[in-house]
């Protein structure tokens, strides 16, 4: 196919999800923050609640603040490398970085580890920064053969992933809209509140109109004109927490290898499989974006942008361990913000970037966006998930399903959202396979690849 066909084909799929800025456009300043601020509060609390996790289950107390800092900084910097593409490394799209939870298990499981030998934060820190450090160059080399798994990473493969991304993440958006984890656990009489439905649908209706608004500059702001009126509403009721912005330092500086460099390789096993599943669920997500971005999703390009993603992943890891903060991915959310707001333009990006670092520079930025009340959150995320959820749906229908790709899809969704149903089921294994399999991504992921490598009748596309 000759260039001027190709251009064709990427304005058609521009087309069909009614782009305003495409990837390369250059949107005006105000319309270019306006949509990376969007960004922002989509991701926001996903980049600092494995953070606050990871310290409050180990005990590291006084560091959290500084480890959140980080945490924001790393994701700035992961996020320009992805959407600037340096070299072989970075997508080159609208790819969005930040802490990774898929590590959580692995990490906790190396804490305790130092933890139960006395270990104190300092030494607790090492160790974990130095297992994610030597795990990102797994990432990077398995980026290296991405060519050469185009037969089994498929578009249903790949749609699959997506899909299942997608509407896992809705547990979390709807348990934000009843209040969020923390309110179910502390106040569960106040989960589900009549004020914390009211709140979230409230701002799910909001965005929902304003997403199928034909002013451009109503869509191109409804997340964040949804929240912005949830959360000055929320106020008015008494639901915002303005105490974690007392007590925070004036500024934080990253300094490389802060807490030291240590290693064990009995805990590096498990996270080392993590790179490996963080790779198929990487090549997913920039599937994804790929697509809701009017970019292809077969040929030379698509697999030049994959692989480049995947080896921004790795080397974004390697940095984020350097610098005190824990492996980072793409972020799938954003995907939803591109179609809702009809912004593929990946210098938004760059301003995203921007954004991030100060927030990790300021800390009492990122504390006021830490203050947005989760049923407000909710129910703008509701609709970010779910949008995933359908964006991976359309990869597979990018495809020729026939009866081999259904029985991939079946078996993949039923063992996925299986153990993410009935944990349970998980119980009497060892450990380690808990914390691989424990997911519906990497189950759901790991079996719809090994189904359509050796599942007889394969389509050599």
């Amino acid at each position: 196919m000759n260039e001027k066909a190709k251009d064709v084909d990427r304005q058609a799929e521009a087309d069909a999800f009614d782009l305003i800025y495409q990837l390369d456009d250059n949107p005006p300043v105000k319309d270019a923050m306006f949509a990376a601020l969007q960004h922002l509060l989509a991701i926001i609390v996903g980049i600092i609640t494995p953070t606050l996790i990871i310290g409050g289950v180990l005990g590291l107390g006084s560091e959290i603040p500084y480890l959140v800092s980080m945490a924001l900084i790393v994701s700035g910097v992961a996020t320009f490398i992805q959407v600037k593409r340096i070299g072989p490394v970075g997508s080159g799209i609208l790819s969005i970085q930040g802490t990774s939870f898929a590590f959580l298990g692995a990490i906790l499981t190396a804490g305790f580890m130092v933890k139960n030998q006395g270990g104190g934060p300092n030494e607790i820190l090492s160790t974990i920064f130095g297992l994610c450090f030597f795990g990102a160059f797994i990432e990077m080399i398995l980026s290296r053969f991405l060519q050469h798994l185009r037969k089994i990473i498929t578009p249903v493969v790949t749609g699959t992933v997506v899909t299942l991304i997608g509407l896992s993440l809705v547990k979390v958006g709807i348990m934000d809209m009843a209040g969020g984890q923390w309110l179910l656990d502390n106040k569960p009489e106040l989960f589900g509140s009549a004020q914390n439905l009211f709140l979230a649908f409230l701002v799910m209706i909001i965005v929902i109109i304003l997403t199928s608004s034909k002013n451009q500059f109503l869509r191109m702001g409804s997340i964040v004109i949804g929240l912005i009126i949830g959360y000055i509403i929320a106020a008015f009721m008494g639901k915002v927490n303005f105490s974690a912005l007392q007590g925070l330092p004036l500024i934080n500086i990253p300094i490389p290898f802060k807490y030291g460099f240590s290693f064990s390789l009995t805990a590096f096993i498990p996270v080392a499989f993590i790179y490996l599943i963080t790779t198929i669920e990487s090549t997913g997500d920039l599937t994804a974006t790929s697509m809701v971005s009017g970019q292809p999703i077969t040929g030379d390009l698509y697999i030049s942008r994959i692989k480049g993603g995947v080896l921004g992943d790795g080397v974004n890891s390697a940095i984020a361990a350097m610098l005190n903060t824990f492996p980072n991915t793409t972020f799938s959310q954003n995907n939803g913000v591109i179609q809702l707001t009809g912004i593929a333009s990946r210098y938004v990006g760059m301003y995203l970037a921007g954004f991030l670092v100060i927030l990790g520079l300021f800390p009492v930025i990122g504390a006021f966006f830490r203050s947005l009340p989760s049923p407000v959150l909710g129910g703008a995320t509701i609709v970010m998930f779910g949008t995933v959820g359908a964006a991976g749906i359309r990869i597979i229908a990018s495809s020729e399903i026939d009866r081999r790709d259904m029985i991939i899809m079946a078996v993949a969704f039923g063992l996925g959202f299986g153990v993410a149903y009935v944990p349970e089921f998980l119980s009497k294994a060892p450990k380690a396979i808990q914390q691989i399999f424990g997911s519906a991504v990497t189950t759901g992921g790991i079996t719809a690849l090994l189904l359509n490598t050796f599942l007889p009748g394969r389509k050599d596309k």
